[in-house]
């Protein structure tokens, strides 16, 4: 069993349930998986082998789904890229992924052959809509007549997709997951969440992203669920199909849930079909889930904290827990997943002393692609080292508090950024806030804030100062303080501190 083969039945089981929306194209099951196969049996034709590796460059779409399950009934692996990557990020994915093929959408053709020009391996480029560039072939051209299953045998020990990480401290790096372990994530996310076959999804964050993808899409597909598609995310386009669709599930970065409720007018949606609201990719504060709770006059809210190494799995808080632990990151693994947090010696932390946070289970990579060395640096004894810094309450909840890259060290105390940003992220006046350290000679280094006003306003810094004296020990309270009018974030809603870091020293 696994996800396509899964795929394959449920066209079979309810060939004429509906499976798909985006935009005026609709699919029910058995056009859907149609559709799957002529493009998958079109792959194998222009030569495609198992176990080679085929690029996504495509936003949100129809055809993004309908790539991914092609891809994967040919055997070949699925690379899924960052959309808004520019050619030289793009030739580095390319490059080290050793992709031989790119879907795109036609708004990145040229980027594609630009990026590949150096490239040997890449042999084609295939463009959802009508090809501009010599070489390159249309979609629709390369869908076989043939719509049978394709006569490739897969197995739960061949690899599916390379999913590289977000990218926040350099090169980004390729994980690496088996048909078993994408499996494994996705029936773990039916289990613990409470999918079932009647469930309805919107997809808004990108589709490259793990979390949207596995959590969400391939669970959706494995169940027989239904499944709307937008492009971008838009609020008022996504209040309006969440009440036209009745969609049951909706997973969401934070910055998306600020977007919804600070939408003017989006209380005038019916949003009570939803039964089940995830959020994760990046930190939420304490205030901003109660104020999204309220919104949707829902306390149905799952807290995801993992990351792309994981499956993405990690822990989570459940609806029961937010009532008493609102702001913690979670408690138990997900569904076939460990967490704990060590010493730098590899001893399990007492209660309230920070420590790493790592993670074990069949839902966690093979490997970073290519990367002998960082995968022995990541993955060791068993476990997944995540980079992230946490403490467990007594009562077993895990806080997380700090990447260990972006904790603070001022005047010997340490200082953990997340948490002077989530209180500087209550300030009235604040739209966004990263805080960072800046070297100081005396100090060696001094917490610095970087913030965003809201729209006119602006803040004093003894205004600022004396806020966050009520809250914060004197040594966290930032020494430097940078206005900028927006923050560098990635497309998972991640922000990118390296980019501060070095504009800051500028």
């Amino acid at each position: 069993m696994n996800i396509v083969s899964i795929l394959a039945q449920n066209a079979l089981r309810h060939p004429d349930k509906p499976a798909l929306v985006f935009e005026d194209r609709s699919y029910t099951y058995h056009e859907f998986n149609r559709m799957v196969n002529q493009l998958a049996n079109g792959l194998i034709s222009l030569g495609i082998k198992k176990g080679e590796k085929i690029a996504l460059m495509m936003k949100n779409s129809d055809y993004f789904a309908i790539s991914y399950y092609a891809v994967a009934k040919t055997g070949a692996v699925i690379v899924p890229m960052n959309f808004r990557l520019v050619a030289r990020e793009a030739n580095y994915i390319l490059d080290q992924s050793d992709s031989v093929f790119v879907i795109c959408d036609q708004e990145y053709e040229k980027m594609i052959h630009d990026a590949s020009r150096t490239i040997p391996a890449v042999r084609q480029v295939i463009t959802v809509e009508t090809a501009e560039n010599k070489g390159s072939l249309s979609l629709q051209d390369v869908l076989s007549k043939n719509s049978a299953e394709p006569a490739v045998e897969i197995n739960n020990t061949d690899d599916l997709h390379i999913l590289y990480t977000s990218g926040t401290t350099g090169n980004p790096k390729g994980a690496v997951f088996d048909h078993q372990r994408v499996l494994n994530v996705t029936v773990g996310c039916i289990g613990l969440l409470g999918y079932n076959t009647r469930e309805r999804f919107i997809h808004v964050a990108p589709l490259f992203h793990a979390a949207q993808l596995v959590i969400c899409m391939t669970s959706s597909f494995l169940l027989g669920g239904f499944n709307v598609i937008h492009k971008e995310f838009n609020p008022e386009a996504m209040l309006r199909d969440i009440e036209k669709y009745k969609i049951t599930s909706l997973f969401a970065i934070p910055t998306m849930f600020k977007f919804l409720i600070e939408f003017p007018g989006g209380e005038k949606y019916d949003v009570s079909s939803i039964q089940r609201f995830l959020y994760g990719a990046a930190p939420m504060s304490r205030e901003m889930v109660n104020q999204t709770m309220k919104f949707f006059n829902s306390n149905n809210f799952y807290s995801l904290c993992g990351l792309t190494e994981g499956g993405p799995s990690g822990i989570y808080l459940s609806p029961e827990d937010h009532k008493e632990k609102v702001g913690a990151s979670g408690k138990d693994g997900l569904l076939f997943t460990e967490a704990k947090l060590v010493t730098p010696e590899g001893q399990e932390t007492e209660p309230n002393v920070v420590g790493e946070f790592v993670l074990k289970g069949d839902t966690v990579m093979k490997e970073y692609y290519k990367k002998p060395q960082e995968t022995a640096a990541t993955l060791r004894d068993g476990w997944l080292y995540t980079g992230d810094l946490g403490y467990r309450d007594k009562d077993g909840y895990i806080y997380i508090v700090d990447r260990i890259k972006d904790m603070i060290i001022t005047g010997g105390e340490n200082v953990y950024s997340v948490e002077v940003e989530n209180v500087l992220g209550t300030h009235p006046k604040i739209a966004d806030v990263a805080v960072i350290g800046s070297p100081d000679e005396q100090w060696g280094e001094i917490v610095t804030a970087v913030i965003a006003s809201k729209p006119n306003e602006t803040i004093e810094l003894d205004e600022l100062e004396a806020f966050c004296r009520q809250h914060l020990s004197g040594y966290k309270i930032p020494r430097k303080v940078v206005f900028v009018e927006a923050l560098p974030r990635n497309t998972s809603g991640k922000l990118m501190k390296y980019k501060l870091r070095e504009s800051v020293k500028k």
